[in-house]
């Protein structure tokens, strides 16, 4: 139904790409000094931002939307020629965040850094009502909506699949979108329990059974004592599965 998350990466790698292949369009060519004027340079970043946006349309089923904030009033910059934007190091379009503005071609250079956010709307499971921390949740507790992606840093569980059964890291309550630090996956075994073991080998496989020295939770490793006593670790396959590749 929704895009996987993983995609949200490689999304963000093509809007980066697009901030440094576009040119500052329109503001290059102009040769007027008002273009260190405060209203110039917005009006400038909010289109240039708005097409670097749409240039990347249709990675994720996302509605894009972005605000350019203001520079500090104090600031009295030199009239330019040539501004060019760039993304500060260590920064991204998404959330709040911030567009550098480069002048490259002037009497005096100068660098200053303009405060943006980016908003990206698409489909989320909200949840509906009170999930206390520890359950697993079910189908029942989360309902269809469109949220704001870049709200927060924790990427947008989008999938049904990938939330139903995992357990709630935290009390959640009526109107939060589920994110990936909200969930972990649920333990199926204790410590003590007996779990089927299935060793791997080439051209071979091998079931036995064992006890669980270590909790069990699909997908993570767990230690098993094998009869001989032996610890072994191997994957937790289900909730009473855990196989060993020799």
């Amino acid at each position: 139904m929704f895009a996987h998350p993983a995609l949200l990466i490689r999304y963000l790698a093509t809007i980066a790409m697009c901030v440094v292949s576009l040119g500052w369009s329109g503001v290059g060519a102009q040769t007027q000094p008002a273009l260190a004027d405060a209203s110039a340079l917005y009006d400038n970043a909010q289109r240039w931002l708005d097409q670097a946006l749409a240039d990347s349309a249709g990675k994720l089923p996302l509605r894009m939307e972005v605000t350019v904030g203001e520079l500090d009033h104090r600031l009295k910059l030199a009239p330019c020629l040539q501004v060019d934007p760039y993304i500060p190091s260590g920064t991204q379009l998404w959330g709040k965040t911030r567009l550098g503005l480069r002048c490259t071609q002037g009497a005096s250079r100068w660098n200053v850094f303009l405060p943006i956010t980016v908003k990206a709307f698409g489909p989320a499971w909200v949840i509906k009502g009170q999930v206390p921390q520890g359950r697993a949740l079910t189908a029942a507790d989360a309902m269809p909506m469109e949220v704001d992606w870049a709200e927060f840093s924790s990427s947008i569980v989008a999938n049904e699949a990938d939330w139903i059964g995992q357990t709630a890291t935290r009390m959640l309550s009526t109107g939060q979108a589920l994110r990936s630090d909200m969930l972990k996956a649920a333990q199926v075994f204790q410590a003590g329990a007996q779990v089927r073991v299935l060793a791997r080998g080439t051209g071979f496989e091998v079931a036995t059974s064992g006890q669980a020295v270590s909790g069990g939770v699909v997908g993570q490793s767990a230690r098993v004592r094998m009869d001989n006593g032996r610890v072994m670790i191997g994957l937790v396959v289900d909730s009473h599965t855990v196989r060993l590749d020799l």
